[in-house]
């Protein structure tokens, strides 16, 4: 099936996000994870965070002994999740780094792992992009206080500060603009071909 350079199929039938989630499932092995994996696309990376059953061995993070919670502390919960990623991320490495090539190769983005168990999540790689813009005065002196202040290095750092608060802060909206983007692509694609 030939692609486009945004990985869906050049027919149009199926969103990005549609195309990659099923990819992935298909040319994961199965035992890796407790569910298909989340994926997420932008234009230049591809992220893929499966969930890892806890170390008790269920996949929810309940004990595997009869249903009963298990009692354990924060602070155990942590380490065992971060050991667990640990493992699974050493395990895994040159088969992980075979599917990513591929991957890469075939949807032109770089792909960063992660892993979800104990209710924590765990990235093995992200990218870093740089982003141009083009700010007024009002605009620089807001990120030149963050950086005076101290809540960044510099005004990059400040930039990608506001950026991660409003994710954070408008997560709904983002959500919902996100969807309607996908019905763009969708009616998009159902159109006559040029």
């Amino acid at each position: 099936m030939a692609t486009d350079d945004k990985g869906a199929s050049a027919a149009g039938s199926g969103s990005v996000e549609d195309v990659l989630r099923g990819w992935f499932t298909g040319r994961l092995p199965d035992d890796w994870f407790t569910a298909a994996p989340e994926i997420k696309v932008d234009r230049e990376e591809i992220t893929v965070v499966g969930t890892l059953p806890d170390a008790d061995g269920a996949p929810d993070g309940s004990a595997a002994h009869g249903g009963e919670q298990a009692a354990r502390s924060e602070a155990e919960t942590a380490a065992a999740a971060e050991g667990r990623s640990r493992r699974f991320r050493e395990e895994t490495r040159e088969h992980r780094i075979g599917i990513a090539r591929e991957a890469e190769h075939r949807f032109g983005r770089k792909v960063s792992w992660g892993v979800q168990t104990g209710g924590h999540s765990v990235m093995f790689t992200t990218f870093s992009v740089p982003v141009m813009t083009r700010l007024r005065q009002q605009e620089r002196l807001v990120l030149d206080t963050l950086v005076d202040a101290g809540v960044a290095r510099s005004r990059s750092d400040a930039l990608a500060w506001c950026v991660r608060l409003v994710g954070q802060h408008q997560d709904s909206w983002l959500t919902d603009l996100r969807a309607a983007l996908r019905k763009v692509e969708q009616v998009r694609g159902e159109g006559p071909g040029l």
